[in-house]
């Protein structure tokens, strides 16, 4: 009988030998699981939209405002205007051309006391305070989401993603898992 003697150091090399080998077979096929579900990032680009924001502003101006009028088709003066164009025009001229000058003065002075009257009813105003609003629209940029552009076997593409992946993005099915 052959008696073996085996050194204690032996044994624990062996067992320790046993143990990174197992252990770095173990990371490999990790990692090479591990690659296949995941894509390498090569480049994100951020991309912003511009939003409008509907703003009121307001502010208090003095603006014109017609006095009401009691006469708003400007009958009086245009009645004192043809009284007074007729009385005119009848100073004018003997027999039917003194009619004449009577009707076309009466008229005239008709016309004319019409837009007389309507000019002073035109400037007839107070000046009072008004607030005056008007909706701006207030714009700004804002994150919309990234542009991811990936490199799947051997492949670049570009997807579209509303967060930051970081450096790598998952797949699913040879496509990435967005969201």
């Amino acid at each position: 009988m052959v008696k073996t003697v085996i050194s204690k150091q032996l044994v624990i090399g062996g067992i320790v030998g046993a143990i990174a080998v197992t252990a770095l077979g173990a990371t490999a096929g990790y990692q090479m699981l591990d690659s296949k579900n995941y894509a390498e990032v090569l480049n994100v680009s951020p991309v912003t939209e511009t939003v409008s924001i509907p703003r009121e502003e307001c502010s208090d101006q003095l603006v014109s405002v017609q006095r009401p009028t009691q006469d708003p088709n400007q009958i009086t003066g245009t009645v004192a205007g043809a009284v007074i164009g007729g009385l005119v025009g009848s100073q004018i001229g003997d027999g039917d051309g003194k009619k004449a000058a009577t009707v076309g003065g009466a008229i005239v002075g008709g016309y004319s006391g019409n837009k007389v009257q309507e000019g002073m009813q035109e400037r007839n105003v107070d000046q009072v305070n008004q607030r005056v609003c008007e909706t701006t629209q207030e714009s700004h940029e804002q994150p919309a989401g990234y542009e991811v552009t990936y490199l799947l076997n051997g492949e670049e593409k570009t997807v579209w993603m509303q967060d930051d992946p970081g450096r790598r993005i998952r797949i699913e099915n040879g496509k990435p898992v967005i969201g």
